[in-house]
């Protein structure tokens, strides 16, 4: 079940007439500019191809370029993995933005340098930690069958749990979303409840967890999306949910005034 959501509208388009990219004339815009659907990035760092804990799903991508706090995230939570549970199979990272931003193949988001996609930790039929093939689709019991007659999967989800525990406490990067079909979050939610996880962490789990409504569900990969900063806020970021009242409180503004507002069904991939 979840606790704690913030219901939207469709006010937040009204946003997008403002949206603007960085020029000369308009020298404070840099970072993440605009929106995850309607957007562009200056200052974009590369993913590295590999490192502890972690790989990219495509090794010669040209969409692993992300704001750096987001990518320094992600290798930070792929240590924290490798480390705490040894022995497994590495976090596979799907795509992020193009260095520049803008509109990507395969992708309705990932404009602004904010948004990336992370396959599954899977393991055997039988409990050993795999590499993923590729994303796999698993059902509320957490079994997938990968395409092309690939074989049968299990959700990993002492690791998931412990990705996302990683994630919500990480000092790099301020969570605003993790996209996930609601069999997904039951079962991660459940196990961190088992194991009696911190209930400040596993309450932030249930807020930022979420099957899209009107969208694919979300049930092949985790969908990672970073707030903005009230740093940059003030430097062109915009949108993409809402501004959890447990992050760095935005000069002038509630916990949520800002954001709470924008419509969620934009989101597609």
């Amino acid at each position: 079940m979840r606790h704690g959501h913030i219901g939207f509208g469709l006010l937040g388009f009204a946003s997008l007439g403002c949206f603007a990219t960085p020029t000369p004339l308009a020298p404070g815009l840099e970072g993440s500019v605009g929106w995850p659907h309607h957007g562009v990035q200056t200052g974009a760092v590369e993913l590295p191809e590999r490192g502890p804990g972690f790989a990219r799903y495509r090794a010669q991508g040209s969409y692993y370029w992300g704001q750096p706090s987001l990518v320094n995230g992600i290798q930070e939570a792929a240590r924290r993995v490798h480390e705490g549970l040894p022995g497994g199979a590495p976090l596979l990272v799907g795509d992020i933005s193009a260095r520049h931003g803008g509109k990507i193949s395969r992708h309705y988001s990932h404009r602004s340098g904010r948004d990336v996609d992370l396959l599954w930790y899977v393991t055997t039929l039988k409990g050993a930690s795999v590499r993923s093939p590729t994303f796999v689709r698993v059902g509320p019991d957490g079994v997938g069958k990968a395409p092309g007659g690939r074989g049968y999967y299990k959700l990993d989800v002492p690791r998931q749990w412990l990705l996302i525990k990683s994630l919500l406490s990480s000092p790099q990067v301020e969570i605003q979303w993790l996209l996930v079909s609601s069999g997904v979050e039951s079962l991660v939610i459940d196990h961190a409840m088992a194991q009696g996880d911190d209930p400040e962490v596993i309450w932030r789990a249930q807020n930022v967890m979420l099957e899209p409504a009107d969208s694919l569900p979300h049930d092949d990969h985790l969908h990672l999306r970073i707030a903005c900063s009230p740093e940059a806020s003030v430097q062109g970021c915009e949108g993409g949910g809402p501004y959890w009242n447990w992050l760095p409180a935005k000069a002038g503004l509630g916990p949520h005034e800002d954001d709470v507002i924008e419509w969620l069904g934009a989101e597609r991939n």
